[in-house]
């Protein structure tokens, strides 16, 4: 490979050692620049070899496992993970091995393994794809798998990873015509109304986007504002409302909305996102807690969770965590429950809901939120909207959506969504 090649991997090799190093999160590494020293072309390649290389880096040390009699430190291990990826997607072999040697040569900590990346790589494109196609699914890491096998079972945890693997489509809401928005951009809309782009390219430059027919939202993530059926006029809280997707979802039904989260910096999104779409909502940064206005007619409070329903888009999440604030999160969330229900004028309604796979942060929030309000109620008919399977309804009341499902259609994040009404 030319010295051309070489800066969107060192890219990669940079944040990869800081997710899986470091546990940091991809998102706030590019937010805090980690490409923005190369050109539109090159970030896209860095950011793709990055999250190619997270979703296959469990597959990716079994076949270096043939080869390695000892583990190499963090650097040169993402290194050989990083040919690996490449040579597994077709690349030229002969290419992907000078560049990987040159990723360790041009380090000093690293220089003197050289010869044992040329070694360990050149084995490697002898396997070539067929070798890397003969491996099983990755796996989820073992602090993960362990609480996800507990409470679905492996063969659905399986489902799960595959999902997680196959990656994920680009999906949009459309403000107000989904089918002209699927013409447009060359999609298809979904059961539920999203329209999933596959192949999208640089989103930015689809159709639409200048306009501000359309918004970037999973189709999981989308439910819950159609659970919630909001009403022309009505006075909505959006808790913790950034990155605004479901913000915009409100406005664009005619709700008087009023959004609030806790980072300045993503609220600025919220804004720009309200902005692009020309759609109107009072945004407030602050924390949820610090909300004291009662009588609104509903809120919709997606809560703080573990987003490992989000693992098919953020492979990063699995290497950057590790369990330890799981505990914390289940407390905040029935905190934030409690505090959302005292804001509700009787009657409301609340739509509670994470991007979460762990039944702690859905089904036992519900069950523990009605056991702790006398009269409080799940209405089982808000989940009745096109598109949902009856299967997915939960036992207490909810909506489970899982990344398993619309496995022909690309699947969609993991979702927790229940609607809860206050006594009247």
């Amino acid at each position: 490979m030319t010295q051309q090649g070489l800066p969107p991997r060192r890219a990669a090799l940079h944040m990869l050692d800081e997710i899986t190093g470091e546990g940091r999160l991809l998102p706030e590494l590019i937010t805090e620049g980690a490409l923005t020293h190369l050109d539109p072309a090159d970030r896209a390649r860095a950011q793709r070899l990055t999250l190619e290389t997270l979703r296959g880096l469990n597959r990716a040390d079994r076949m270096l496992g043939r080869y390695l009699q000892k583990t190499p430190p963090l650097t040169v291990r993402n290194v050989l993970r990083l040919g690996v990826i490449e040579i597994a997607g077709g690349e030229a072999a002969h290419g992907v091995v000078n560049a990987c040697v040159e990723l360790v040569a041009r380090d000093q900590r690293t220089a003197s393994m050289k010869g044992l990346v040329n070694a360990v790589m050149r084995k490697i494109a002898s396997d070539g794809p067929e070798g890397w196609a003969k491996l099983a699914t990755p796996k989820l890491p073992g602090w993960l798998r362990g609480p996800m096998t507990d409470a679905w079972g492996r063969d659905v945890v399986h489902g799960f990873e595959a999902a997680h693997f196959a990656g994920a489509p680009l999906d949009l809401t459309a403000k107000t015509d989904a089918a002209a928005v699927a013409a447009a951009v060359g999609g298809t809309v979904l059961p539920t109304g999203s329209v999933r782009v596959p192949n999208a390219g640089q989103v930015s430059a689809l159709p639409g986007f200048e306009a501000g027919d359309w918004w970037v939202q999973d189709a999981a993530a989308a439910i819950p504002v159609q659970v919630l059926a909001p009403q022309k006029g009505e006075r909505i809280l959006d808790l913790c409302a950034a990155p605004g997707g479901k913000t915009m979802q409100l406005a664009a039904a005619g709700a008087d909305v009023t959004a609030v989260d806790n980072s300045t910096g993503r609220m600025i999104r919220v804004t720009e996102n309200l902005a692009r779409t020309i759609l109107s909502a009072t945004t407030i940064t602050a924390d949820a807690f610090d909300m004291t206005d009662d009588g609104w007619d509903a809120i919709l409070l997606d809560a703080p969770c573990s987003a490992t329903g989000t693992i098919r888009r953020h492979p990063d999440l699995p290497y950057a965590k590790d369990g330890s604030e799981f505990m914390a999160l289940f407390e905040q969330q029935e905190a934030l429950i409690d505090h959302a229900l005292a804001l509700l004028k009787p009657g409301g309604r609340l739509v509670f809901c994470t991007c979460s796979l762990l039944p702690d942060e859905g089904e036992v929030q519900v069950e523990s939120a009605l056991e702790r309000h006398p009269g409080l109620s799940v209405d089982r008919d808000a989940l009745r909207i096109a598109g949902i399977d009856p299967a997915w309804m939960t036992e207490e009341g909810g909506l489970r959506l899982r990344p398993d499902y619309w496995t022909d259609q690309g699947g969609m994040d993991g979702f927790y969504i229940a609607c809860l009404r206050k006594p009247a």
